[in-house]
């Protein structure tokens, strides 16, 4: 069993929701990026998104941007993505890791040698944005062959057609995008939300994973009430961002804890 289906399992006998931080590597240096990670998983992470740092985001919202700049400037690349990672499992070996960036970076490097390699470092999961399903069926296969699985994105307009399609070739979960726009606008329907999970839950048959626009713990909390999984980005880059570099593990780690108790406070099914 997978990494990933593994901490759904464990989440699903205790009645627990994912909490699923995003960040990106190399922000704000790469040398904080792993006790970063760390601190992810103190505070309460259940799975760790890493950005992969891209020049052209498209879903990318104002804040995402701006790490991703910060990440560039320091010279990041894919391969130094990948050596964190490793660097990373130095420490954890239990941790999913799901790498989310865009399809350049990665065909740049080649897709055969970049699932091998990825697998090599410790990743378990990949969501490239801008791979829609219905063109990515060699890279789906190309990621199981080495067992990371490859993990789709759905939107409010996606329709019964695309979740077939991705439940065709995705696995360890799908991240629902629960609002019309970029990472951290904020605003999200809540009632779409509650009306899509369970019919996306019904087709697809694997956890589904909701983000953008979560921004507070009693959001998380409400989002955890009716999805698998609850994801966390602008919000924390925006502490990262918001004080000392050096301090940024221990403010991280103390805004997760409070999504965390939110989210364990909920009662789950």
């Amino acid at each position: 069993m997978s990494r990933i289906a593994a901490t759904f399992s464990r989440l699903s006998q205790a009645h627990r929701k994912a909490l699923i931080p995003f960040i990106t590597a190399g922000d704000p240096h790469p040398d904080l990026t792993p006790p970063l990670m760390c601190a992810l998983v103190e505070g309460g992470a259940d799975i760790i998104e890493l950005g992969v740092p891209f020049s052209d985001p498209m879903a990318d919202g104002p804040t995402v941007q701006r790490a991703s700049e910060r990440a560039l400037a320091q010279g990041m690349t894919l391969r130094r993505v990948l050596a964190l990672v490793s660097e990373f499992r130095q420490s954890d070996q239990v941790t999913p890791i799901v790498l989310m960036g865009y399809a350049n970076p990665i065909e740049s490097y080649g897709i055969d040698v970049f699932a091998r390699d990825a697998h090599s470092a410790g990743v378990d999961g990949v969501l490239v944005v801008d791979y829609p399903p219905e063109e990515c069926a060699e890279f789906a296969a190309a990621m199981k062959q080495v067992q990371l699985d490859p993990i789709f994105l759905l939107a409010p307009t996606s329709t019964s057609r695309r979740y077939a399609e991705v439940a065709a070739l995705g696995s360890g979960y799908l991240y629902y995008v629960s609002l019309k726009g970029v990472t951290g606008a904020g605003h999200l329907d809540m009632e779409e939300v509650a009306r899509r999970i369970p019919e996306i839950r019904a087709q697809v048959g694997m956890p589904v994973g909701v983000g953008f626009g979560i921004r507070d713990a009693a959001t998380a909390a409400r989002i955890a009430a009716m999805a698998d999984a609850v994801v966390i980005g602008s919000r924390i880059i925006e502490e990262i961002e918001g004080g000392p570099a050096a301090d940024a593990p221990a403010r991280v780690k103390a805004l997760l804890a409070g999504f965390r108790l939110a989210i364990d406070q909920e009662p789950h099914s």
